[in-house]
């Protein structure tokens, strides 16, 4: 283990006179941040060997700027079917502090998060000031978001800031009450995160956004679409004529559906629409840029 983690040599400078600015303007930078000094819990019983692991990579963490609340992640071991994350908890806060429940977000390289939880944190105790603890952070297969953890080493831990506006401009998820018992957390999730990235609806807009299209029992063919209003009334869906174009502009199936299908302001619902195998006129489609619209709405 301690081959693993060998101290890094610092480099000599050789040229002392050109280093004059550098030196200043590092002086500076030193008087706008903080030094953490490493915490062990109480309860923590460790080799020396691992303690000097955790003291090295305490030392290459950042400084931070005085009064943060800072979370690092340090290493991910898969377990069984989930995975234990070491992170360092850091307070640059002048008193200490204790977390009653925290909720962490894993992401990987491009930004995407693939594992999220709330942890209680309760026996983790209070973190002085001006210090840093290593703490260990338990998700199971179902606080998984993705199918695969990243192998890259570039993830990230960070803090989910839970929202607490409720006005008229947060456009929000609504599901059906079957949808809600039917779709597991990590899918849920994917539909907050698909709904994140799409463009803002324009001010009594109302569009479908193609989510999974495929082939099902007896060659009926499926399309899952998020129905999005962005008016401030709620809407009833009642008949409503669609088209799915796969990706070489080719018409896959259309028809008409009844349905009795609320959507209320300012949300997004998803819903999935069966087209018969009589309706389907391209067995072989390129699923790759497929779309889905009302045939009115198509210029």
């Amino acid at each position: 283990m301690m081959a693993l983690f060998r101290k890094k040599k610092r480099k000599l400078i050789e040229d002392e006179t050109a280093v004059t600015v550098e030196q200043e303007q590092q002086e500076k930078s030193d008087e706008e941040t903080v030094s953490t000094t490493l915490s062990f819990h109480e309860d923590w019983i460790m080799e020396p060997e691992e303690r000097f692991v955790y003291q090295y990579y305490h030392q290459q963490l950042p400084k931070l700027k005085p009064n943060q609340i800072s979370i690092s992640g340090n290493k991910l071991i898969e377990y069984e079917e989930g995975f234990v994350v070491v992170a360092f908890l850091r307070n640059t806060l002048p008193k200490p502090i204790k977390f009653e429940k925290v909720n962490l977000l894993l992401i990987d390289e491009n930004g995407t998060p693939f594992a999220k939880k709330q942890f209680e944190m309760d026996d983790f105790g209070e973190l002085p000031p001006n210090s840093c603890r290593p703490w260990r952070f338990l998700f199971s297969k179902e606080d998984r978001l993705t199918d695969t953890i990243p192998s890259t080493k570039n993830w990230k831990i960070a803090f989910e800031l839970q929202s607490h506006n409720n006005g008229s401009n947060n456009h929000k998820l609504e599901l059906e009450s079957s949808w809600e018992n039917q779709i597991s957390p990590a899918q849920k999730e994917h539909l907050l995160q698909l709904l994140k990235k799409l463009p803002p609806l324009k001010t009594g807009e109302v569009n479908f956004v193609g989510i999974e299209a495929k082939f099902v029992q007896e060659g009926s063919f499926a399309v899952t679409v998020l129905i999005r209003n962005g008016s401030t009334k709620n809407i009833r869906l009642e008949q409503i004529p669609l088209v799915v174009e796969d990706g070489d502009g080719d018409i896959i199936c259309q028809g008409g559906f009844t349905l009795n299908l609320e959507v209320q302001a300012n949300t997004s619902k998803p819903w999935t629409f069966i087209f018969p195998k009589q309706l389907v006129l391209k067995t072989n489609p390129n699923l790759t840029g497929w779309k889905v619209y009302p045939p009115t709405s198509q210029s």
